[in-house]
């Protein structure tokens, strides 16, 4: 019976592993490929590595989405030359990610809500927007000049939730995510 038992929590954590692999991966590929570097300030960009973050807290919950939010947004800054974001990125996509999924799956809804996804999405992007503005403030050594960032950000954001909601309502249509 104990073998059992161990075969089978074996065998979910690995599951757990791969889902959580797949997820970064998907974040990741989803902000580089498909991204615009916005011309105002330091606005960024408008990707889609936002509306994946959105997704795989939905779909899997808060853990799984912070850690695809921070891991993979954060592999992007690492590669793509915005290195000295990185550690903002993490804190802020994590975050973002976790109250996303917090909402999402809050009182056994597992995403299943289309209100609260959206108050989950809504709610996770002044968090994120005041975790950019004061890593922002710290490194320009300036509380006035992150300002310029939260236009760009908002455009990301709203990009991210118009892109997730409808892919969400699609694949709970499926069994594997309908639980």
């Amino acid at each position: 019976m104990q073998k059992v038992q161990s075969y089978t929590t074996t065998r979910t954590q690995t599951f757990d592993l791969i889902i959580s692999a797949l997820l970064i991966a998907l974040v990741f590929v989803a902000t580089v490929f498909i991204n615009i570097k916005l011309p105002t300030g330091n606005g960024g960009l408008v990707h889609l590595g936002t509306g994946m973050l959105f997704i795989a807290s939905i779909l899997f919950g808060p853990k799984k989405g912070a850690l695809a939010g921070s891991v993979g947004m954060a592999l992007f800054d690492l590669m793509s030359g915005w290195t000295l974001w990185a550690p903002g990125t993490f804190i802020a996509r994590g975050l973002q990610g976790y109250i996303a999924g917090k909402f999402a799956w809050s009182n056994g809804r597992n995403g299943n809500s289309i209100g609260f996804n959206l108050l989950g999405m809504v709610l996770s992007i002044p968090v994120m927007l005041a975790v950019y503005y004061v890593y922002e403030a710290i490194l320009y050594n300036s509380w006035i000049m992150p300002a310029a960032s939260i236009p760009g950000n908002l455009i990301q954001n709203a990009v991210g939730m118009i892109v997730a909601i409808p892919v969400c309502l699609v694949l709970k249509k499926i069994p594997l995510f309908s639980k």
